[in-house]
């Protein structure tokens, strides 16, 4: 996304060369906050005059904390603070792509970003700080590559199965025909392995196919959610596994279909505790996220659920395809439960992604408050 770099210059009567004009920035705000980039305005002192909606889904915070903090406050280590005293001093625009933000210690974003002046004439009123989310961008392409792909695969795979249960359909029948003509006790022992094997990859593929029943929605708290899975994964686990809780109590009910958000959660949640090999501790997280872009549409809140484990992490060559059918890293796994629970919270119009390193994995949900048709 390309960044004005313009001067911009301000209406007549904005023009007293005071550097506490504050209406300078009020005027602006509900013009700045239908964008989708970052806007922070500040004065010739480097304080922080607005911020639109975006600016605050950025830093994490509000405007109403963080306006009238200088830079410094802003900011641990901002790496272009001399930059921005330059461009108050010599009114030309500058540019940087690829910048640390961090705002807390343990909290860095990485932004392209433009530095404007305000200007009339010689008088410089302040700058205006624009930041584009480049971790944002690049996990939206990701997303919409992983549904893509998620799609693709389960449009293949649901076509093969179908193909599969029509023979097999017929091999079972076969099966218990046979079983009616023979005398003899033993045989018989044969075909009931051959309808048994039937019935299992019957069983098997309607699992590839997933659910096909549609949705029950009603109003559902997430964490009552979180709560049964956590209460029934403790009763499955060894005591030496920890479930943890780190929920945002202001979180409103989401319109849901229970069963499915439980089949979802509980399969991620499982996973980690399989991971974990009897002994370490699984996190569940809950937030709030504003203004979130799930494949390409915008939507005003979504609620976060994180899953996280401190297990040996997921192997480098998995990571790619760990929501495809059949993947899995372990050797009694069937490697459906991820892609199943993709394709669930997929039909809450949500996306699952992680992250992975030894030590650290975190698998984060994402799913809309409210559904909208699109």
């Amino acid at each position: 996304m390309r960044m004005s770099t313009s001067h911009i210059k301000l209406a007549p009567e904005w023009c007293e060369c005071s550097n506490k004009d504050m209406h300078l920035f009020e005027n602006t705000d509900s013009l700045l906050d239908n964008l989708s980039t970052a806007i922070l305005l500040f004065d010739s002192d480097l304080r922080l005059q607005s911020i639109n909606t975006s600016g605050e889904d950025l830093l994490s915070t509000s405007k109403r904390t963080v306006c009238g903090q200088v830079i410094d406050r802003l900011f641990i280590d901002f790496p272009l603070i001399e930059a921005m005293k330059e461009c108050l001093q010599s009114g030309q625009p500058f540019t940087e792509r690829d910048v640390e933000l961090r705002t807390s210690e343990d909290h860095a974003i990485i932004v392209d970003c433009a530095i404007t002046p305000l200007v009339e004439s010689t008088c410089t009123k302040g700058v205006v700080f624009e930041c584009i989310n480049v971790d944002r961008n690049r996990r939206i392409t990701r997303e919409e590559d992983i549904m893509a792909r998620h799609q693709a695969t389960s449009a293949l795979i649901k076509g093969m199965a179908h193909e599969i249960k029509n023979p097999l359909g017929g091999l079972r029948g076969a099966a218990q025909l046979l079983e009616r003509e023979l005398e003899n006790e033993d045989l018989k022992e044969y075909t009931g392995i051959i309808i048994s094997e039937a019935d299992r990859l019957r069983k098997l593929i309607d699992r590839i196919l997933g659910p096909s029943d549609a949705q029950q929605l009603a109003r559902v708290n997430i964490h009552e959610v979180l709560e049964h899975i956590r209460s029934l994964v403790e009763a499955e686990t060894s005591d030496k596994i920890v479930l943890q809780r780190d929920y945002d109590p202001s979180l409103p009910d989401m319109l849901a279909d229970r069963d499915q958000l439980v089949q979802a959660l509980l399969n991620i949640v499982r996973n980690a505790a399989q991971s974990l090999r009897d002994e370490g501790s699984i996190t569940l997280k809950t937030r709030a996220e504003r203004q979130f872009t799930i494949g390409t549409h915008r939507h005003k809140l979504v609620i976060r659920v994180d899953i996280i484990d401190n297990g040996p992490g997921i192997p480098e060559e998995l990571q790619e395809t760990i929501f495809y059918p059949m993947v899995t890293g372990r050797a009694e796994g069937t490697g459906l439960g991820l892609s199943i629970a993709q394709t669930l919270i997929h039909r809450h119009q949500g996306f699952i992604d992680f992250e992975s390193s030894p030590g650290h994995t975190v698998f984060s949900v994402w799913i809309p408050l409210e559904r909208e048709n699109i």
